[in-house]
């Protein structure tokens, strides 16, 4: 891929993300939706491997069905009330249709089926995008219309993406495919907050993005896409795997790391909501996940097979991606000392 057509696709996703959480109108949102679409299709089938084609066509497909679904639903509700404001969607068919196109363009469950093949076709630079800007302009249209769309279908959504995250992650070898499943699961702890408190979940989904940024990044300078590559990545660049081991333990939520801090002020805030019921079933579906992160930490940290190669790679700090991990995990691991202020936050 040419320098050239990287920036203006990179250019094109920042103004699309920027364009949709600015506006207002929902025909301003759309539009931003549908540049971000556009700009992130090349940098998926930049490798023109069979699999990032059939990758690029599927997302193609389910972002073309869920941006239609987006322009029906604002139109059906202008037509209704005569407004084109975003957060005056009042008319109920429209809610039940904007809350189906924006769960398609998340990926949750039960449309979640596109993302993971999506991730696993995509450069792991591709799919960190795909797992956290991407994710953004869906995420700030559901905040703006959240007082408007159905607690219990909200609801029910979080608690099986949470579920299916857990569940579907245990049986996959290939990094990509785990980490989307995490993502699925993840979208399920934001979604059953936001109409409760929409500034927690902006705050999950800000230390959600820490974390995967510090995986992926790891992941990519290590050159690893498999959990059989990832038992041996330590001989590589041993410092790497340690902060792979500490990202991946704060994304499982395990204190005292930083990961632990949105699960626990959602927990809190739902009790605070009487959901107990709520509050307990989501916890206990997040065991589902955490088998698979501490698999994934044993693989990088503790697992050495035979006949690996002991040859360290010398750490060099000119990279620059090589000094932004440190920093990056250091930051997923121990905000924690910071939750005191939160309460101000929130």
């Amino acid at each position: 891929m040419s320098p050239l057509a990287k920036l203006i696709s990179t250019t094109s996703l920042l103004l699309g993300t920027t364009i949709t959480i600015t506006s207002n109108h929902w025909a301003m949102a759309w539009t931003g939706l549908e540049i971000n679409t556009l700009a992130i299709i090349p940098l998926i089938s930049k490798s023109h491997h069979p699999r990032a084609i059939e990758a690029t066509t599927k997302y193609f497909l389910v972002q073309a069905a869920a941006s239609t679904l987006v322009l029906f639903s604002s139109m059906t509700n202008a037509w209704a009330t005569g407004q084109w404001d975003i957060t005056q969607l009042t008319h109920p068919p429209s809610c039940l249709l904007l809350t189906t196109a924006i769960a398609i363009k998340l990926g949750l469950t039960p449309f979640h089926f596109w993302f993971p093949e999506v991730l696993q076709g995509s450069s792991l630079t591709t799919a960190l995008l795909l797992s956290t800007l991407m994710k953004l302009p869906p995420t700030t249209i559901l905040l703006l219309t959240s007082h408007s769309l159905s607690p219990t279908l909200l609801t029910a959504m979080a608690i099986m993406s949470i579920g299916l995250g857990g569940w579907m992650g245990l049986n996959q070898t290939q990094i990509r495919k785990i980490m989307a499943f995490s993502s699925i699961s993840h979208l399920g702890w934001m979604t059953t907050i936001i109409i409760y408190n929409p500034k927690l979940t902006l705050l999950t989904f800000y230390i959600y993005s820490l974390m995967t940024t510090s995986i992926f990044l790891t992941l990519d300078t290590a050159k690893t896409l498999k959990l059989t590559t990832l038992m041996t990545s330590w001989t590589k660049i041993p410092m790497l795997t340690t902060t792979l081991m500490l990202a991946l333990l704060s994304l499982a939520g395990l204190p005292p790391l930083t990961g632990f801090l949105p699960k626990w002020l959602i927990i809190q805030e739902l009790t605070k909501q009487e959901m107990i019921v709520t509050a307990t079933i989501i916890s206990l579906l997040s065991l589902l996940g955490l088998f698979f992160y501490l698999r994934l930490a044993y693989c990088s940290t503790v697992t050495l097979p035979p006949n690996s190669s002991n040859k360290m790679k010398q750490w060099s700090t000119k990279n620059p991606t090589n000094t932004l991990i440190p920093m990056l995990t250091s930051l997923s691991t121990l905000l924690l000392p910071l939750s005191p202020m939160i309460p101000t936050i929130t």
